[in-house]
């Protein structure tokens, strides 16, 4: 049985005692209400009290936590006050990944996080052991797995390489993010966090004053309610302002040295430079890939590429930076990569029929007239929005919009793959092995069937059919529908009778082997 290092105790420790210190002062202040019950120096000594409970906390963490790899299994036993005893069989073993933040890279540790088939979040977390004793177990925990998964004999020949216990010699680099594109990353990606952090921080820089923020002088010449309108302008640009410059550094510092390399049927991600992150993507559990081109990145001719394993699906959590295959690259490169991975012929998507370009007219239609109801109302209610009918001009955008939707949405069925793609501003095409697909879902709501339409969804083990992100043909023709469907399931069927063919033919020749070594070894 293995332990954990030593450094665990201090930087574990640090994190614990500022929680439980925090907690003290927080009950000190609280039973001190007017000055009537504690001083200050008391409550000094509960924060003292509480780090000092944090330390001793950790302490007896890192003395009862042991881990032992065997042949079969990863067995963990943890708990201070209550005992916990876990055993991980090998073949359940889904993702292994790796974070090391600053201080960590400075002491030479690294905290461990291992996730299973089917679970929605980590199972059995190592916090902390050495650098080389994390990498080494991720290497064996996922060859491990690899060896004992059953799925792995459901893999046609072809499909992938054969299992090995990777290690550093054997890595072969198949994208690292340059310096042009981790710039235009930062400067074109939205992080939803930074809003909060960008209001946050404009909110201590104005001293909680929106009025400081304001240019000066130079609106003296407002009157008062222009004044008003002028500064919730402004202080809106300084918001905007600040959650861009927060969203910017936040994505420099998370994909900063993005490294994918290949060892074996692996794929092992490195990212971040702050937080250093490192995982792995299992290629046999590989359920779609999603090729992805937003307007401000088609512009400069660059794509990203996800991969959703089983289970989990891309921008689940920020742990599971797996799924980032590529953050953004060359559309070229991207397109090569991702054929690396399942090799997909030519794209040659078929589109709606053009009725459903119609069906978007009339829904982009209803949202404006609206909209412009809306603004009467306020108009006539609060006396805002005095010229409210000029929002009816922006039925003129109507058609266009329609057409881009419409012309942004495709399918294609191929031999070994199902294909589709959807977005305008956020462009996704899906690639679906027709061996993972799980069920295929024909829908049609009340709105499509007044066009005789109906959408077509191929379902995967990936939590993105969950998400309301799977592989969906939109808005085709109704009749057409059935008949993907009936395709889909077909061919999903044909690939299960071959995959079982090539199955029963593996075993009889693991068979045949066993028994000449039983006759030499007579």
């Amino acid at each position: 049985m293995r332990s954990l290092h030593p450094a665990s105790i201090a930087v574990r420790s640090l994190s614990r005692s500022i929680n439980t210190g925090f907690l003290f002062f927080v009950v000190g202040v609280v039973v001190s209400p007017g000055g009537n019950g504690m001083d200050l120096l008391s409550i000094f000594g509960l924060v003292a009290i509480g780090i000092v409970a944090g330390i001793v906390y950790e302490f007896a963490y890192y003395q009862r936590f042991r881990y032992d790899l065997t042949d079969d299994t990863f067995d963990v036993t943890s708990g201070v006050l209550a005992r916990r005893d876990r055993e991980l069989p090998l073949g359940r073993v889904q993702n292994v990944d790796i974070r090391q933040n600053v201080l960590g890279r400075v002491l030479g540790i690294a905290a461990v996080h291992i996730e299973t088939a089917g679970g929605g979040q980590t199972e059995v977390s190592l916090e902390y052991v050495a650098e080389d004793e994390a990498h080494r177990l991720r290497r064996q925990l996922r060859s491990g797995a690899s060896r004992d998964d059953p799925d792995d004999d459901d893999l046609e020949a072809g499909d992938r390489t054969t299992a090995a216990d990777p290690g550093p010699a054997d890595d072969e680099l198949l994208f690292e993010i340059r310096p042009r594109e981790l710039v235009i990353l930062s400067v074109f990606t939205i992080d939803p966090g930074a809003s909060l952090l960008g209001g946050i921080a404009l909110s201590f820089a104005s001293g909680f004053d929106p009025a400081t923020l304001l240019p000066g002088d130079r609106i003296g010449w407002l009157p008062g309610p222009e004044t008003g309108l002028f500064a919730l302008a402004w202080g809106l640009f300084l918001f905007l302002l600040a959650a861009w410059v927060v969203s910017a550094v936040l994505t420099f510092t998370r994909y900063y040295g993005f490294r994918l390399t290949r060892a074996g049927d692996e794929l092992y991600y490195e990212r971040g430079l702050l937080q250093r992150y490192s995982g792995t993507i299992p290629l046999e559990k590989v359920q779609t890939l999603t090729i992805s081109r937003s307007v401000p990145f088609r512009w400069f001719g660059y794509a990203a590429l996800s991969v959703e394993t089983a289970g989990y699906a891309p921008g689940q959590s920020d742990s599971r930076g797996t799924e980032s295959a590529i953050p953004l690259a060359d559309a070229d490169r991207v397109a090569a990569l991702a054929r690396a991975i399942e090799p997909f012929g030519p794209v040659a998507l078929e589109s709606p029929p053009r009725r459903a370009r119609e069906r978007y007219a009339v829904r982009y239609l209803l949202v404006v007239a609206a909209g412009v109801g809306i603004a009467a109302l306020v108009a006539r209610y609060t006396g805002v929005l005095g010229r409210w009918y000029l929002l009816a001009a922006l039925a003129v955008l109507v058609p266009p919009a329609a057409h881009l939707k419409w012309s942004s949405r495709g399918y294609q069925v191929d031999d070994r793959y199902f294909l589709t793609r959807t977005g305008f501003w956020r462009r996704t095409t899906k690639v679906v092995p027709y061996y993972r697909v799980q069920a295929v879902l024909h829908q049609a709501t009340i709105f499509q069937r007044r066009r005789s339409l109906a959408s077509v969804t191929a379902d995967t083990a990936s939590s993105a059919s969950l998400l309301g992100r799977a592989a969906t043909a939109h808005d085709i023709d109704a009749e057409r529908g059935l008949e993907l469907q009936a395709d889909l399931e077909e061919r999903l069927q044909e690939r299960l009778r071959a995959r079982k063919r090539q199955r029963t033919v593996g075993q009889w020749f693991r068979e045949a082997d066993d028994g000449d070594s039983s006759d030499e070894d007579s």
